[in-house]
């Protein structure tokens, strides 16, 4: 599935100001009236990520011609481990579809499902060398948005890692 962020903004999305290639800035994912959009922030106006973001990162304005990277899957899967031992609620959409990214990508085995005392549904996970137990919430969320987060979330990374 691929999700249609797009890449960094050449302009602050709150003063304007032309970012230049290689200028550090913030980038955030919010989502508006049903959508998912990437906003980038210049250092100077960078107050910290709404209170609507989904996730935040520090990222680098790429030169015109810089070719983007392929994310391995053991970057991945540690990217997804670092997250579970976060456990930050602000992630736990991420976190779900980084493994289903996983699951794709067979790094992770689906062990099963269970369902808590609240009636919140969980996914039974486990590393394909036997790492974890994870149990990660079920999102419920449509094509389209794991879609949008798959992509925000490997432009992200990509952009991390690069």
């Amino acid at each position: 599935m691929d999700y249609h962020i797009k890449p960094a903004a050449r302009v602050c999305a709150a003063t304007g100001r032309a970012f230049q290639p290689g200028e550090q800035c913030h980038s955030v994912l919010v989502e508006r009236d049903g959508q998912l959009l990437r906003l980038d922030y210049a250092a100077e106006a960078w107050n910290g990520p709404p209170q609507d973001s989904l996730g935040d990162w520090l990222t680098q304005i790429p030169d015109d011609g810089a070719k983007s990277k392929t994310l391995d899957t053991e970057s991945l899967f540690r990217y997804f481990e670092q997250l579970c031992e976060d456990a930050n609620p602000a992630h736990d959409r991420l976190r779900y579809v980084l493994a289903l990214l996983l699951l794709q990508k067979r790094r992770l085995r689906l062990e099963g499902a269970h369902r808590d005392e609240d009636d919140n549904d969980f996914l039974d996970l486990i590393g394909s060398k036997s790492e974890g137990p994870y149990q990660i919430p079920d999102q419920s969320l449509d094509e389209d948005e794991i879609a949008q987060l798959q992509a925000g979330l490997s432009q992200q990374l990509e952009e991390e890692w690069s």
